[in-house]
């Protein structure tokens, strides 16, 4: 290897980190190294601006990250650092990065890490200004660099972005890298709080291209030649170092443009072609793993000499960089790894590539990463096999706060493939009901109900059959008796050792009650919940603790149904389900709870939270919607507020009138009202609706009316009406006002 690692250094001899600045992945501050070009200048105008945010953004290539490196390693304020790939691409997991890389600065950003993850707009609504209230409350000026903010583009993450950036205390500054200039930054130009520094302020002069050119050991042109080669490449710098590398090797560096097309070719003859033909096979087919190890590479590759051929890469500065402090991981510069995958299927053909993804896939199986699984599979189009991994993973991640991940695998895989899989069908059928989604739930409901199972082989078929009971059970769509035959079939056919025999538990002790039978019951939630937590299913367990803690209630076992309830909220909290409709029960039972031992503060707290979960509690999951706001309505009772629940039961009321049949919950419905009917109804506050709920979280933003309705599929009219009806709820007549009064309610961010 003496002779390749010689031939490495030479390749990569001296060149500016320009295009190569190690790009740390997660929230270390990558190191700088001696370049040849600095951005001193352009760094000291936007450190001094009074704008609160910066903008850096210019295509692969033109030194972004190493902008960003240098600035951090000059800067007297606290900093903080977080670099972003394709798995940032949901809101959740943007703030979570964010909140990681802001610990080093904000203790307060340590307390809320957990509180990242949720569904729906808890991004938006909870995680977010849970984040931003930690950064604005920041014992010292800091700033807070993102890099490759383009991979996080969504507009859910961008309205996320806004909520944060709008915290940024006076004297803090916080610095987004993107390929794209980012919808945010559009919308704080107008507020003049947003200084942008664009491709032409990155771009190298006469001198720049010297100082490259004397860095990469290219010397002997005249001043009219890089002139001229500046012109051609259009002062970027990664083309001009590229001209340097021509030059040094004889060639004639006038020659390349900043078209990507010569741009590939010099790259490959330039810094692969003078290789080894095996180094070379090498750094391409490397090229599929995003992140890499010896590990993986001797793996996937066929090889076992993986950890010395990346110790010389990397020893020889030839576009890898180390993303870990062990050296034990690493990934290649974008621009160069773009260029090695474009080479990997030209050179050796799409099945090459295709195999290659799925040996990473079989490697990641191996090690139980199933997502990762999951994401070679489908850049190897190997969807069929996908399918089946989406199909047995997607459940548990639903139950880990991953589910956005899930419904994108489920998009990209497509309508059509997802019904040629009933496993799939199931999959796709119980998400789109746990979060509430009414007209996919029913849609999807439909494709379940016209699976055809009689074709498959009898132990798939029972497991399927079993599968489509526990989902008709939890939809309840012919009425309670129909639950109760359903979780009977399922608790019949589903083996005690299936992963999913607490899910048929916790579906019959429910349908128990909807048929009056509540101390048969109880034994069955406490056996689901049991098994639930040996299986390492949440959802169960959040779901059948807090009808544990009913019965304690019911007793006078008050100190029995603390811990029923403690058991119940630190599993939302720990499983990262924040916002999720099936923790609306747990909540609201817990509200109860703190109220009777006199923490008011508390229950308000976990009442707000109930509230604004009960938003996906619809008639997809009736007594299960049902069941939650008849405890959301006890609470706000205990707390003197009955005009909340007196709301709350017109809210039954309409579920109601879609669902009819929900058995002896009709008759807990109708003695509550009962109750109340000598109380007027308008007496104490009105909460907001659900749909109120959904758009309060967009009040934290920029965005117009018409941009709020586009983001929710509404009209412009049904914003402004609701818009109205939250102003008057809240006793506020502007959105500043409105989002101070949510916060001050625990509405936004509690």
């Amino acid at each position: 290897m003496r002779h390749v690692t010689d031939t490495l250094r030479q390749t990569g001899r001296g060149e500016p980190d320009l295009l190569t600045a190690p790009l740390s992945a997660g929230n270390d501050t990558p190191p700088v190294r001696e370049s040849a070009v600095s951005r001193r200048a352009t760094i000291d105008v936007a450190r001094t601006s009074a704008a609160r945010v910066v903008s850096v953004v210019a295509p692969a290539g033109y030194g972004k990250s190493t902008l960003l490196a240098e600035w951090a390693a000059t800067e007297t304020r606290a900093v903080g650092w977080a670099t972003l790939d394709r798995t940032d691409a949901d809101p959740a997991a943007l703030l979570s990065e964010i909140a990681a890389a802001s610990v080093s600065f904000s203790p307060d950003a340590a307390t809320v890490m957990a509180d990242m993850r949720g569904v729906g707009t808890a991004a938006l609504g909870r995680s977010a200004p849970l984040l931003a209230r930690a950064l604005a409350a920041a014992p010292q000026s800091f700033v807070l660099f993102v890099d490759d903010l383009h991979w996080a583009s969504s507009l859910d993450c961008e309205d996320a972005l806004e909520v944060l950036v709008a915290r940024v205390p006076v004297g803090s500054q916080i610095v987004l890298a993107s390929r794209h200039v980012p919808s945010v930054i559009g919308r704080l130009r107008a507020c003049g709080d947003v200084h942008e520094v664009s491709a032409d302020e990155l771009r190298v002069d006469a001198a720049g291209a010297r100082a490259i050119f004397a860095q990469a050991g290219a010397t002997g042109a005249s001043d009219s030649e890089l002139v001229e080669i500046v012109e051609r490449c259009e002062g970027w710098p990664a083309g001009v170092y590229l001209c340097a590398l021509v030059a040094r090797s004889g060639g004639d560096a006038a020659a390349i443009t900043g078209d990507d097309r010569f741009v590939a070719d010099f790259l490959y003859r330039e810094c692969v072609a003078r290789l080894p033909e095996d180094t070379q096979a090498f750094l391409r087919r490397s090229a599929v793993l995003d992140r890499m190890s010896a590990a993986s590479c001797n793996a996937v590759l066929g090889i076992e000499d993986a950890r010395s051929r990346l110790f010389d890469l990397e020893a020889a500065n030839l576009f890898l960089i180390s993303v870990d402090r062990r050296r034990g991981s690493y990934r290649y510069h974008s621009l160069f790894h773009e260029f090695l995958l474009t080479e990997l299927e030209r050179s050796e053909g799409a099945s090459a590539v295709a195999d290659l993804h799925r040996r990473a896939a079989e490697w990641h199986d191996e090690h139980g990463d199933g997502e990762q699984v999951v994401e070679h599979l489908l850049r190897a189009g190997d969807t069929e096999r996908a399918a089946a991994r989406v199909a047995e993973i997607s459940l548990p991640m639903y139950g880990s706060g991953h589910v956005a991940t899930v419904c994108r695998w489920l998009d990209e895989l497509g309508d059509d493939l997802v019904r040629r899989h009933p496993a799939l069908v199931i999959s796709m059928t119980w998400i789109t009901v746990l979060l509430g989604e009414t007209a996919a739930g029913e849609r999807w409901a439909r494709s379940l109900d016209g699976v055809d199972a009689a074709g498959m082989p009898a132990s798939e078929r029972a497991e399927f059959e079993s599968a489509r009971a526990m989902v008709r059970a939890a939809m309840g769509r012919g009425g309670h008796r129909q639950v109760l035959a359903d979780a009977a079939y399922a608790m019949a056919h589903e083996p005690a050792t299936s992963p999913w025999r607490d899910q048929a538990l916790h579906l019959w002790g429910s349908s128990l009650l909807l048929a009056g039978d509540a101390a048969k019951a109880e034994p069955i939630f406490e056996e689901a919940i049991d098994m639930a937590t040996i299986m390492g299913n949440a959802d169960t367990v959040i779901l059948s603790a807090p009808e544990l803690a009913l019965f304690a209630m019911a007793q006078g076992r008050w100190g029995a149904a603390r811990e029923h309830v403690e058991q119940a909220v630190t599993m939302v909290d720990d499983s990262h389900m924040e916002g999720y409709p099936t923790t609306t029960l747990a909540l609201a039972v817990a509200a109860r709870v703190a109220l009777h031992d006199g923490d008011r503060d508390h229950a308000m707290r976990l009442l707000a939270r109930g509230m604004r979960a009960r938003v996906g509690c619809t008639h997809v999951m009736p007594w299960v919607s049902v069941r939650a706001r008849l405890q959301l309505a006890k609470a706000h009772i205990a707390l003197g507020e009955r005009g909340a629940a007196w709301h709350l039961m017109k809210e039954i009321d309409e579920l109601l009138r879609k669902r009819p049949d929900v058995g002896a919950l009709n008759g807990e419905v109708e003695k509550l009202r009962a109750s109340m009917t000598d109380e007027p109804a308008g007496e104490g506050s009105v909460p907001l609706t659900p749909a109120e709920l959904r758009l309060l979280p967009y009040l934290q933003t920029h965005l117009t009316i018409a941009e709020i309705g586009q983001r929710l599929f509404i009209s412009r009219n049904t914003v402004s009406s609701e818009l109205g009806s939250i102003y008057r709820k809240l006793a506020v007549t502007t959105r500043g006002a409105a989002v101070e009064r949510a916060v001050a309610l625990g509405m936004l961010g509690g």
